[in-house]
């Protein structure tokens, strides 16, 4: 029964994820991977930095807007994929003021832009554009902005999480990566003047 339930439970979140659009598809993957690792964040800063997990909780404040992404992809692929990055870079925002920058954070920008490059059409310059220029904003803004961190870290404890925050955000680009490296349709003329997903 645990069997069924669970085989059950994995055709619904994939057939949630999925849609006719590949790079609609390929957003919906990356935001169901986010949500369904933020809860073991605050773990992994556990087990590897402190037991001082207290600012980890911000990120529990972009899973709702993650979680909607297929939900809004159903509605306009583009909107779906702005809301994408607007998770993803608000995330890294509130991150960055939680933990201050000392903790290197801001790596999580990099999947950011690869998905800017990535989700949009050659016919969609601007949106393209525009949230490259809003995460390269995020991480030039001054420190000073975004006030005191929720906890101090010790140096010792900066250096590790630093480390593992590259971690996460280069496996989640190497993810990226791979999908669309598995959709070579996403590159297809047809793709680039397919408008038929926004209906």
């Amino acid at each position: 029964m645990p069997m069924n339930r669970m085989k059950r439970v994995a055709a619904a979140i994939g057939a949630y994820a999925a849609h006719p659009d590949p790079r609609a598809a390929i957003a919906n993957t990356v935001a169901l991977v986010i949500v369904s690792n933020q809860p073991f964040y605050p773990l992994y800063l556990y087990w590897a930095v402190s037991p001082v997990v207290t600012p980890s909780y911000v990120t529990f404040l972009s899973t709702p807007f993650f979680a909607a992404v297929p939900a809004v992809m159903r509605r306009s692929t583009l909107l779906g994929r702005a809301l994408l990055l607007v998770a993803g870079i608000g995330n890294t925002l509130l991150c960055r003021a939680a933990f201050g920058p000392g903790s290197g954070v801001e790596v999580f920008l990099f999947p950011c832009l690869v998905l800017t490059l990535m989700l949009f059409r050659r016919t969609e310059p601007a949106f393209a554009l525009g949230f490259a220029a809003l995460a390269f904003a995020t991480y030039l803004l001054p420190a000073a902005i975004l006030g005191a961190p929720i906890h101090l870290y010790g140096p010792d404890e900066y250096a590790t999480l630093q480390r593992l925050n590259f971690l996460s955000a280069a496996s989640l680009t190497v993810l990226i990566a791979w999908l669309f490296a598995g959709r070579p349709d996403t590159n297809s003329r047809a793709d680039e003047t397919d408008d038929t997903a926004e209906a």
